[in-house]
């Protein structure tokens, strides 16, 4: 316990000593953790809306005009024992025309001449939690295209598409930007501990020629790099959630966005344990490699 206490000792005093150096490190470390935040809270909210939208999408089966009742009948039981589905509802000719003439009514009169309804019965489907994505969705309408009696299958596969491809975009992005950043930090603090190492190296000679063993040398720095890395990710996860703030305030006041705000969401607390760990992490590795070297050049 005695020794714990003293290299808990050693490292506040390796802070308080270099407290510039300290302050500095902190803070290039905070704004690199926080670069790579934009981009992770970027990905995690286009990640929901994504999810949220594709709730809302809905597929068009349309049938054949000369379809009969009873064929009629046997598409909606396949349809309904499809565990791709997860809710149908069937709309006949006469329900079709009635919503087109109370969702536009100035256009209905365009229908009127044509002597008889033109619009064919459908299915409006919602497809299950897992048959959402972009791929699941076509196999899903070229297999049901492939149905007698089903004359077309629509949804809006652009849009679905478009927006997947934007959220993998954002994560590769996130990933390259994460991996780069988080090496920057890696040397900020191994810099940063290097500077502590080479102000106390008459100390540290010292303390290896009474006996002292490398290990006992060591771990005051690692812990003062774990200090550095968690302080960092700690102080970014406050940046970002005052910007994340202010941004969903802005949101919030502008009518054109109206709702936009209630969908957008900051890191879980899990997430956040698991940020401010990367960055202690990240803080012993830049100790460690800076260590290392030091380890080298007395050598």
């Amino acid at each position: 316990m005695r020794r714990l206490l003293y290299l808990l000792r050693e490292a506040v005093a390796n802070v308080l000593t270099n407290r510039t150096t300290t302050l500095v490190a902190v803070a290039t470390t905070a704004f690199t953790f926080a670069c790579v935040g934009v981009f992770l809270l970027l990905y995690v909210n286009l990640k929901t809306m994504a999810s949220s939208l594709e709730q809302d999408i809905q597929v068009m089966v349309y049938l054949q005009d000369d379809l009969t009742e009873q064929s009629r009948i046997e598409i909606e039981q396949q349809l309904k024992i499809d565990r791709a589905i997860a809710s149908l509802t069937f709309v006949s000719k006469e329900r079709a025309l009635a919503d087109f003439q109370a969702q536009f009514p100035s256009e209905s009169r365009l229908l009127q001449g044509l002597g008889q309804n033109p619009l064919p019965a459908s299915f409006v489907i919602t497809l299950a939690a897992e048959s959402r994505s972009s791929d699941a969705m076509r196999r899903w309408a070229n297999r049901t295209q492939l149905i007698p009696g089903v004359s077309q299958v629509q949804y809006n596969q652009e849009w679905v598409e478009a927006l997947a491809g934007i959220v993998r975009y954002i994560e590769v992005a996130a990933i390259i930007v994460g991996v780069i950043l988080s090496a920057a930090s890696v040397t900020i603090i191994a810099n940063t501990i290097r500077l502590a190492l080479y102000s106390r190296r008459e100390e540290i000679e010292i303390l290896g020629l009474i006996g002292a063993s490398t290990t006992f040398i060591r771990v005051p720095y690692l812990l003062e790099g774990a200090a550095l890395g968690l302080c960092g990710s700690a102080l970014s996860l406050v940046i970002l959630k005052g910007g994340f703030e202010l941004f969903r305030h802005q949101i919030h006041s502008a009518t054109r966005f109206l709702g936009v705000d209630a969908l957008l969401t900051f890191f879980s607390f899990d997430m956040c344990l698991v940020l401010m760990l990367v960055g202690l992490f990240l803080g012993c590795a830049g100790s460690f490699l800076s260590l290392l070297r030091f380890g080298e050049g007395r050598a």
